[in-house]
């Protein structure tokens, strides 16, 4: 996919309410992953929204949103989801996102948006009106839809039913064409965009998984990024190697010391991913060196000189 290939403008809407009952009642969204709540999770994947609308109570959270309540409270997934699109929603797109998605990456959004046409197509009977992921089942909560279709779709059920509280989620769908991605091929099951945490069992599961070995640096560095407000893509390698080059070429203790200064540099450059190599290029050399440097010494002493 192109870099530009989503640049079309879009809001959010991520429906963060529900009692949990299969967590005893616990307030879901504010359980922690990775030491971040899930819905600081979410909203770190779709944080290229204009406007981000979070249906549910008021929590703290990493990035500013827009804050509503379904009325009644707990009237169920329609009514929640209508009253974001009232609360803020001015985009031909938005994304629709359910609060407790601890492995949605920004690549599926992006995926689901340049899935979504950037401008209201002809009425000819096959525009596009939405996308959603389909892991075996359509997710109504992990989609992108023409906000005009999704506004359609809820007043055609408001007048049906006589209201939308209390109607099941599957009744949005049948009269909307959409897409649908599968997003799972290549990934382990275990790591699905779409798997989200029901159960305790299910939040164990999220928990262990992001500190096993091939996952842990990426979710470790994504977490100190959201915790400081830095949004600059780290060369996770770049800077391992430079640390190992420090380590083993001066000191151990040099490792950590060298990665602050290599950053400090950076950021005093203006902190884009071109400073941020360049500072570990130069650093790197100079390990070079010095290692060299001590390899030399070493040298001239076992020749007795």
């Amino acid at each position: 996919m192109t870099p530009d290939a989503h640049a079309h403008t879009h809001d959010a809407v991520v429906l963060a309410g529900g009692g949990a009952r299969r967590l005893g009642g616990t307030d879901k969204p504010s359980l922690t992953v990775g030491a971040r709540t899930l819905l600081d999770r979410v909203l770190s994947a779709c944080d290229g929204a204009s406007t981000t609308v979070v249906v549910g109570p008021r929590r703290p959270t990493h990035r500013p949103v827009a804050w509503v309540r379904e009325d009644p409270p707990g009237g169920g997934p329609l009514a929640a989801l209508d009253a974001g699109l009232r609360g803020g929603v001015n985009a031909e797109a938005v994304l629709v996102l359910s609060a407790d998605l601890p492995f949605l990456r920004p690549e599926t959004v992006r995926t689901l948006l340049a899935a979504v046409p950037a401008e209201a197509q002809p009425a000819d009977g096959d525009a596009v009106e939405g996308a959603l992921v389909n892991d075996g089942r359509d997710q109504p909560l992990l989609a992108a839809y023409r906000t005009e279709s999704l506004r359609r779709e809820l007043a055609l059920l408001r007048t049906e039913y006589g209201s939308l509280t209390g109607l099941p989620l599957r009744l949005l769908l049948p009269e909307l064409r959409l897409r649908r991605i599968d997003i799972a091929a290549g990934r382990r099951a275990a790591t699905s965009d779409a798997l989200d945490c029901d159960t305790w069992e299910d939040v164990a599961a999220a928990r262990a998984r992001i500190r096993e070995q091939d996952t842990v640096l990426d979710e470790w560095t994504a977490a100190v990024k959201a915790e400081l407000g830095i949004e600059l893509d780290v060369d996770t390698a770049t800077l391992l190697d430079v640390a190992r080059d420090a380590a083993h070429g001066v000191a151990r203790p040099a490792a950590p010391l060298t990665t602050f200064l290599v950053g400090y540099a950076a950021a005093q450059r203006g902190g884009s991913a071109e400073d941020v190599a360049e500072a570990a290029d130069k650093a790197a050399r100079l390990a070079a060196r010095w290692a060299a440097e001590s390899e030399e010494r070493e040298g001239e002493q076992g020749d007795g000189r």
